[in-house]
């Protein structure tokens, strides 16, 4: 017997274990398995931390994930264009909501032509999910999934001309939802975190086995009294005040999620930030284990000053093919990828890395 014919065999197997459960509960109840969409309260105003184009529509949309979450997002178009779309879905940084980085890659590749959605991930901004403030590498890469779903069902999309944008921790989301999800024809990584790397192994990867030990104890230990307390402590977001002896890395992120800058207040990072436990699903599953197997276009961005930049550099070394780049931005830090504010953003590569990958 093939390889094949016994994974054949298990599927089919796996499939009639599956269908005989629901065979009896589908004559009591029919509509168990349709989609339902949660209410969402959504602002109608424009509260983004950039000005509005008029270059492009903008209006809030609505989508559900596979695990029930009805994901909200904004819309934008380019004015005055006819005919089916590329499309690329877009999401980050880790803590931020829609309304800050990726809102602004959204409408300014929107402005070059191309039909784009900035959303907020389950159970942050205005998407839906309970508890608040929770993030899991499996939930969060779905929603990437699900914007493609939302995406390919639009009239005026070319559903085989599809790609995403992951910013911070969004990116190693963005790099595990095209190792899984065919439809992604190209994937852009912004000043990406491996979220899995740096909540199990710690900034530059300072953490032994004793240390993860330690931080597994205290996380616990926080389930425990979240559970008697009926709530979920948060982590607090971006340290305020900012102590004197702060890294650079941390003053950059302050400049930008407590100022003007980039303040929002629905921002996790801005206000009280993640639920404490939220870590310990990242700790023992690593988001990017199947990235070799990626054989979509995949360009990597980072700031050649980042802290983070040896994120981006190691899952780079892992991907396969003569379609993969890594482009390093001289002189530029994690935080100057976020908003442009330096000038650095690489749009123009990014528009024609999409141009070039999704025809």
């Amino acid at each position: 017997m093939t390889v094949i014919s016994l994974t054949r065999i298990c599927l089919a197997f796996s499939a009639s274990l599956c269908c005989a459960g629901s065979l009896s509960a589908e004559h009591h109840h029919t509509d168990t398995n349709k989609i339902m969409t949660e209410k969402l309260n959504v602002t109608q105003e424009w509260d983004k931390v950039f000005p509005k184009s008029d270059k492009v529509t903008h209006r809030k949309v609505s989508f559900r994930n596979r695990y029930g979450i009805t994901l909200a997002a904004d819309l934008y178009m380019p004015r005055n264009v006819n005919g089916k779309l590329p499309a690329i879905a877009v999401s980050g940084p880790f803590g931020a909501v829609k309304e800050q980085s990726a809102g602004l890659y959204a409408q300014t590749m929107a402005e070059r032509g191309f039909l784009m959605i900035a959303f907020d991930p389950s159970y942050t901004g205005e998407s839906g999910g309970f508890p608040r403030y929770v993030a899991s590498p499996d939930i969060n890469t779905e929603d990437f999934c699900a914007a493609v779903d939302y995406l390919s069902t639009r009239d005026d999309v070319d559903s085989e001309r599809i790609g995403i944008i992951g910013i911070c921790g969004w990116g190693g989301m963005a790099v595990n939802a095209a190792a899984i999800d065919t439809r992604i024809k190209a994937a852009v990584t912004s000043t990406m975190y491996d979220m899995s790397r740096v909540n199990a192994n710690g900034y530059f990867d300072a953490m032994d086995a004793n240390a993860r030990y330690e931080l597994r104890k205290q996380l616990n230990a926080q389930r425990t009294a979240d559970a008697k307390n009926g709530s979920y402590a948060l982590a607090g977001g971006v340290p305020d005040p900012l102590p004197a002896d702060a890294p650079g890395f941390v003053k950059d992120y302050y400049d930008y999620y407590k100022t003007p800058r980039g303040y929002h207040r629905r921002s996790l990072n801005s206000n009280g930030g993640w639920n404490v436990t939220s870590a310990l699903s990242f700790i023992n599953m690593p988001l990017l284990a199947y990235s070799s197997e990626i054989r979509s276009a995949v360009l990597m961005i980072h700031g050649e000053k980042a802290h983070s930049r040896y994120f981006s550099e190691d899952a780079f070394r892992k991907l396969k093919g003569d379609n993969k780049e890594l482009m390093i931005i001289p002189g530029a830090s994690h935080v100057d990828l976020y908003d442009n504010q330096a000038g650095v953003i690489p749009f123009d590569k990014i528009e024609q890395f999409f141009l070039e990958h999704l025809k």
